[in-house]
């Protein structure tokens, strides 16, 4: 036999056959995410020859954020190339309030797609890696697939997971339940190739990635635990740690996927009322089931994350994920301080 890579379709086969509950219908959803992923990858590599660089100039994005042009591209394009597939009944993206109906013209699925079209896209203008994360869900029996509440599932519920990241090599990570599986693009063919089975990420780690300029702004337990890993081999971690943050989810997840750490983005008092910066739907979730079937860890620095039940479609969270060990150890540092400032009991 030949010791040529396989490609994303005959693996996904592969998988159909193992795991019976790992359907047609899901298989052929990933592949028509895969190729919009393709298609997005030849537009970020375009750059300033394309014409994709800068604002959209349509304002901000329901999340108050302004859009890029790649950003209202890359949407654009995972809509389009899902619209048709018979999948899919519904589509929720980061830069829209809504779900996304599949037009009654075409046949309708029971499954849902939530996408983040092109997470870390303050990097876009600076050729920094960017990259697709998606989510695949099922819709519930007697609930509107179109409507918000039909998404509102815990991560645990997550059907299929995955990004793909657009650096020096386009890169599909995937999960379908039953360990992480990195695929290669070979732009000669057109095709996604295995390149990494099994990927498992270490239990320790001596890196961290968190934008240490928003350390005024985090809270009591989030200072202890960063500076605790600032004092290095002195202090009572007893070990030296680096920082490495890129400022992209996907880019750091990925350094994380292929050689661990931890990678953090908390809540800070900058805007109280929100619980943290990532989308729970759209980010949290996917990498968080991507992370945990790669044996890592993913939490709210407090609970699980896939347990979280969400009450909103573009509800926010903080994100601890990574390194199984020291995961476990930052949300410890939070779960004690917060038993330690509990008021005494009465009585």
């Amino acid at each position: 036999m030949s010791n040529k890579p396989i490609t994303l379709t005959q693996f996904l086969i592969e998988q159909q056959r193992a795991h019976p509950e790992f359907g047609a219908e899901q298989r052929l959803l990933i592949e028509v995410v895969a190729r919009a992923c393709k298609m997005i990858a030849i537009q970020v590599s375009k750059g300033a020859l394309g014409g994709v660089l800068g604002d959209a100039g349509t304002g901000d994005n329901v999340q108050g954020e302004a859009q890029k042009k790649l950003d209202v591209i890359s949407n654009e394009i995972l809509l389009q190339a899902n619209a048709w597939g018979g999948h899919l009944a519904a589509c929720a993206s980061e830069e829209m309030a809504d779900p996304q109906p599949i037009p009654d013209v075409y046949p309708r699925g029971d499954l849902l797609l939530l996408f983040d079209p092109l997470d870390g896209s303050s990097n876009i203008d600076v050729n920094v890696s960017i990259g697709t994360i998606f989510s695949v869900l099922r819709a519930k029996p007697g609930v509107d697939p179109v409507s918000a509440e039909a998404f509102l599932q815990p991560g645990s519920e997550q059907l299929a997971a995955g990004y793909c990241i657009y650096g020096p090599s386009c890169t599909l990570v995937l999960t379908i339940g039953h360990g992480v599986h990195a695929f290669t693009l070979d732009r000669e063919i057109g095709s996604f190739l295995l390149t990494r089975s099994d990927i498992t990420i270490p239990e320790d780690t001596r890196e961290f990635a968190v934008n240490m300029s928003n350390q005024r702004f985090w809270e009591p337990a989030m200072q202890h635990y960063v500076a605790d890993l600032l004092a290095g081999r002195d202090g009572p971690r007893g070990k030296d740690f680096n920082m490495r943050w890129i400022a992209s989810m996907v880019s750091d997840v990925h350094r994380i996927l292929t050689r661990g750490g931890i990678f953090i983005y908390p809540w800070d008092r900058r805007e109280p009322d929100k619980a943290g910066k990532l989308r729970l739907m759209y980010e949290a979730n996917p990498m968080a089931f991507i992370v945990e079937q790669a044996g890592g860890a993913a939490t709210t620095g407090r609970a699980r994350m896939l347990e979280v039940t969400p009450t909103s479609l573009h509800q926010r969270v903080p994100v601890f994920l990574g390194s199984r060990n020291e995961v476990e150890t930052a949300t410890r540092y939070h779960l004690e301080h917060d038993a330690a400032t509990l008021p005494a009991a009465v009585g």
